[in-house]
């Protein structure tokens, strides 16, 4: 709702570099906010359409997303130069940015893409934690208790209150978290990068994940059909190269408010295909778990304070 907030990065599939601007609301900031989180929410059907292992799947995606990316980059000549600390904090954010993927495209094949989808944006409440551990950043109370309720969201989604749910769903909500957690950790990292393009970012990221995994992946192409290479390329171009440009293009014309609350398009979208394309029946504690974890993230995006009422009630 993750390029790629606390709030608008987590709007993003793959951790945002830049806040959102604070500025009022600029003309066309909405359907290009709109436009990027519909395409956020099918990322799951491509990968399942591609047919692919999740592995194969981000090693097509770091090749045809980073040439996109870069060559936008060279089009524009957006390049800028980077210091020497600048490649530490790119090289930990791109290694957890592709371990994210893996986890998270992994999930699906568990805990189905709605289900995953939903508990992948606890990361916001894990970008809390880590800056609380790593940078003692205390965590207000109001925002704690949305951090404990999206974490009872998924306590309901796995059925643990009643003994459990399968073996497969745990497996893929666990999953999800790792993936949330590891997003969490690329957003951290790449926040130190100052001055450098998105895009540029990103790109050079992605240039680490087809090193990273070139030695890994075994991509049978000779048996790839239409349908896999347009599913793959469809990842690659679109779902990261017009994304990237439609999501900055929205924070830069967007006010935080309005990027916190149109990021739930992702999740939505997410959610329906699962429905009407793969026919998942939610069962009604996974409908109830996956509302809190929503509710706990608009209200920590937005920064409702639930004890503000409490106290002036007092």
């Amino acid at each position: 709702m993750n390029i790629d907030q606390s709030g608008a990065a987590a709007a993003s599939p793959a951790g945002a570099s830049a806040p959102p601007t604070t500025e009022p609301v600029r003309r066309g900031g909405a359907w290009r906010m709109v436009a990027a989180m519909t395409l956020s929410g099918t990322i799951g059907w491509f990968v399942v359409t591609s047919g692919q292992s999740p592995l194969d799947v981000v090693f097509f995606r770091c090749i045809f997303g980073g040439a996109a990316l870069l060559g936008t980059l060279a089009l524009r000549r957006g390049w800028q130069p980077m210091r020497s600390q600048d490649w530490g904090w790119l090289a930990l954010g791109g290694v957890t940015l592709i371990l994210n993927w893996l986890a998270l495209f992994s999930a699906y094949s568990y805990s189905g893409i709605s289900v995953s989808t939903v508990v992948y944006h606890t990361q916001p409440f894990f970008l809390l934690l880590l800056a609380a551990a790593f940078q003692r950043e205390a965590i207000a109370p109001g925002r704690l208790a949305w951090l404990v309720l999206a974490f009872g969201g998924v306590v309901l989604i796995t059925g643990l209150e009643h003994g459990g749910a399968s073996g497969g769903m745990l497996y893929g909500v666990a999953l999800a978290m790792l993936a949330a957690l590891l997003y969490a950790v690329t957003t951290m990292a790449t926040r130190r990068l100052k001055g450098i393009p998105a895009g540029q970012i990103a790109g050079l990221q992605m240039v680490m994940g087809v090193v990273l995994l070139f030695p890994l992946a075994h991509p049978a192409v000779e048996t790839f059909g239409g349908r896999t290479w347009g599913a793959l390329l469809a990842l690659g171009l679109v779902h990261t190269g017009v994304m990237y440009t439609l999501l900055y293009g929205a924070f830069q014309r967007l006010n935080v408010l309005s990027i916190a609350t149109l990021s739930f398009v992702y999740p939505l979208v997410a959610i329906v295909i699962d429905v009407l394309v793969f026919g998942v029946v939610l069962t009604p504690l996974q409908v109830a778990g996956m509302s809190l974890i929503l509710l706990a993230v608009i209200g920590n995006q937005l920064g409702w304070n639930p004890f503000r009422h409490a106290r002036t009630q007092g």
